[in-house]
């Protein structure tokens, strides 16, 4: 199983920014744990604070990947382009969040994604994202 974590907007700053929402921990150590912790699957990365490249990233990968786990960061709330290609690829997409974007500033808690991704984790950091890679695991079999 081959899976495509794609990181949005100011998520290379993770273990940086804002530490009491995102932790002191970068992303390479949490990737680092999920390779590990799912020896049998194929879990490449890709970070851009660019839509396009985010989008770019699903396209291209739609023929490569059995799934997508996404952050797409502030694009989340504002993107009908990253919705539309969302919904465009084939593969499942599940939609991650490192904090609560339910219990944080009221913008933040429109998901333009929502709708489109097949499964949806948030809230608990590092967590979220392997719960995604789980989810996806489950649907293979």
């Amino acid at each position: 199983m081959r899976i495509l974590i794609i990181n949005g907007p100011n998520l290379n700053l993770l273990g940086e920014r804002n530490p009491a929402v995102y932790g002191t921990e970068d992303f390479a150590s949490v990737l680092e744990r999920l390779r590990r912790d799912f020896p049998d699957v194929l879990i490449e990365y890709r970070q851009s604070n660019h839509e396009g490249d985010l989008i770019d990233f699903l396209h291209r990968g739609r023929r490569i990947y059995d799934g997508f786990v996404l952050n797409a960061g502030g694009y989340t709330h504002t993107s009908v382009a990253l919705r539309d290609a969302v919904e465009a690829v084939a593969p499942p997409v599940v939609e991650v969040h490192w904090s609560d974007i339910a219990g944080r500033e009221p913008f933040r808690r429109t998901s333009l994604l929502a709708d489109v991704c097949a499964a949806r984790f948030y809230g608990e950091g590092e967590d979220s994202y392997r719960k995604a890679v789980q989810w996806l695991i489950s649907q293979k079999h």
